[in-house]
């Protein structure tokens, strides 16, 4: 499956990215679908530009399906850049929990930065980087080990992981979250859900050129509406 394009004017893309997709390019990524590459097909004028990754904004974990903003040209990526750098995008996703969600709103708030132990991963460490999540709980699906809560997540701060960690910070760990569920629990998980249960749903921000407050949105996709029917 290969990503959508939703919206396209003269200074962005805004793309549905599918799941299984890599954003950027790197050394490990060869023989995996990488956005980065795909963009390639288009004439813009990022389009050659490596240092600003063709125009790539922000990311989306590879596993991770939904809503991404691509600029066209340099002064459209530095703009969005900067909104982005001073949280004035407004973010939602949609994730699946394990267990029943108590407070229905609220907010977390939790340092996170790599572990000193295990520089590769992420987590909530004393001197991280400050990341708040506000959410608000859909719906709970009440069955085995506790259950499961439909929420929808509004990020603050984009650090890597963040909604994953904060999850699993507060003992609600993302369903089929292969890195912060647990192997075990992963495993299971993914008899029933395909893969994780993590969707960027919709994106608000100031349009570079017209400064209009635009919004755009993702429906979640086939094999995560599937998952919350089998529940």
């Amino acid at each position: 499956m290969e990503p959508k394009i939703i919206y396209e004017d003269e200074s962005l893309f805004v793309i549905d990215k599918p799941t299984g997709w890599i954003v950027n390019e790197a050394a490990t990524t060869k023989n995996q679908p990488v956005l980065q590459t795909w963009l390639r097909q288009f004439d813009y004028p990022l389009v050659k530009d490596t240092d600003s990754r063709h125009g790539i904004v922000h990311r989306l974990d590879k596993e991770t399906s939904g809503v991404m903003i691509v600029a066209k040209n340099k002064d459209s990526f530095d703009k969005l850049q900067a909104e982005f750098k001073n949280r004035l995008v407004e973010k939602t996703y949609i994730a699946l929990v394990h267990g029943k969600l108590t407070p229905e709103e609220g907010k977390v708030d939790a340092p996170v930065g790599r572990l000193p132990w295990r520089r590769d991963r992420f987590g909530v460490v004393a001197g991280g980087r400050n990341s708040q999540t506000f959410y608000k709980v859909l719906q709970f699906f009440p069955g085995n080990n506790a259950g499961h809560t439909l929420v929808e997540f509004y990020p603050k701060t984009g650090r890597t992981h963040q909604i994953r960690i904060h999850c699993k910070y507060i003992g609600h760990a993302i369903v089929a979250d292969e890195f912060y569920a647990g192997r075990k629990t992963a495993r299971n998980d993914r008899v029933w859900c395909p893969r994780l249960f993590l969707h960027a749903a919709s994106i608000k921000f100031t349009h570079p050129e017209s400064g209009e407050r635009v919004e755009f949105k993702s429906e979640l996709p086939e094999d995560l509406s599937d998952t919350l029917q089998n529940l």
